[in-house]
Order: C-alpha cells, then structure tokens, then sequence
C-alpha cells in the first residue's frame, strides 16, 4: 500500500482479487455436477443395459421415458442411433412388452407411423423382478430335482421377490417436474 493508497482502497483490492476467483470455483464446481450427472446418467443407462440386454435398447428405453409418443424415427434422432437399429430395437421391446405403440393420427393422407410410449420403471423392474425369482427358485430347487431315488419333488418356491409401486409414483412425479 503506497502512501497516497488508504485502507479502503486496498480492501477494494482484496475484494477484487476474490471476486475474479470465484468464477474459477463456480465454473470447477459447475464441471464437478456436470461430471457427476455424466458419471449417474452413464450409472442409470449401465444398469437398465443389464435390465434390457444391450446398451441400445436402454438408450432407447431412456428416450422414449424422456419423449414419450416418439416415433422410431425422432428416437433415432434422438439418441444417434442408425433408423433401421432403433427399429428393429422396438420391435423387440414391443414384443417383450417393455414399450406401447399406437398409430399415430394425421389428417393427410399417407402412412401413418407407430407412436411409442416406455413402461413404467416398476413394470420393468416388477418383470426382472419375476425373471431373477424364477431363475432363483431353480437354482434351490436344484437339488430336489437330481434325487437318485426317482421321487417327484414337491413343487415350492423359496424365492420372492416383491417390488414396490410407491417408489415408481414418486420417481414419475419427479420426470414430470
């Protein structure tokens, strides 16, 4: 501080000083909530891949519970995806349950293409949920099955799994938001 500066004018100085940091902070802690979304979002698609077999069909699954009555082609250019994957994709998932469609209506004439709509998370998990036990209860009933002795065994079910809808509503309620 020279002579001619006062106290006041250095502390403007300090507080400069500061105010030219705290974008720095603002803009590290804006890139760490980034990445942590990234690293969630990347989480969340990991798992339903697990759920839904292949890393394309959750994709797609997460875009259609983003965008619901998409058509296959708004969900190819939506998640970057070849048209004729997002396709035959669909067509899986509607096979298997795990996504609606209904034609769309346009008053021109025309082709009038598929609107499709993801289940809820519940009901995906709910069907998993049924997959896991049946597959459990083999593996325990394993055992009965490979007696020497030629007995029928009784039929049981030592593994049940339920799954909870509250949770769903609750995670719903929180997209619509």
């Amino acid at each position: 501080m020279s002579a001619e500066e006062t106290p006041e004018d250095a502390r403007t100085d300090e507080r400069t000083a500061e105010e030219d940091e705290q974008p720095t902070t603002r803009a590290r802690l804006g890139d760490g909530s980034g990445r942590a979304a990234t690293e969630f979002d990347q989480s969340v698609v990991d798992l339903l891949a697990w759920v839904l077999d292949t890393e394309t069909r959750a994709r797609i699954y997460v875009y259609l519970r983003q965008h619901p009555e998409s058509t296959s082609d708004e969900v190819a250019g939506g998640t970057g995806l070849y048209p004729s994957t997002v396709r035959e994709a669909l067509a899986e998932l509607h096979d298997e349950q795990r996504v609606t469609r209904q034609k769309r209506e346009s008053s021109g004439a025309g082709n009038n293409p598929y609107e499709y709509e993801a289940i809820p998370p519940s009901d995906l998990v709910r069907g998993v949920a049924g997959q896991v036990q049946s597959e459990l209860n083999t593996v325990f009933n394993l055992d009965s099955r490979l007696r020497a002795d030629g007995e029928e065994p009784p039929e049981s079910t030592p593994v049940t799994i339920t799954v909870d809808d509250d949770a769903d509503e609750n995670a719903d309620d929180a997209v619509d938001d």
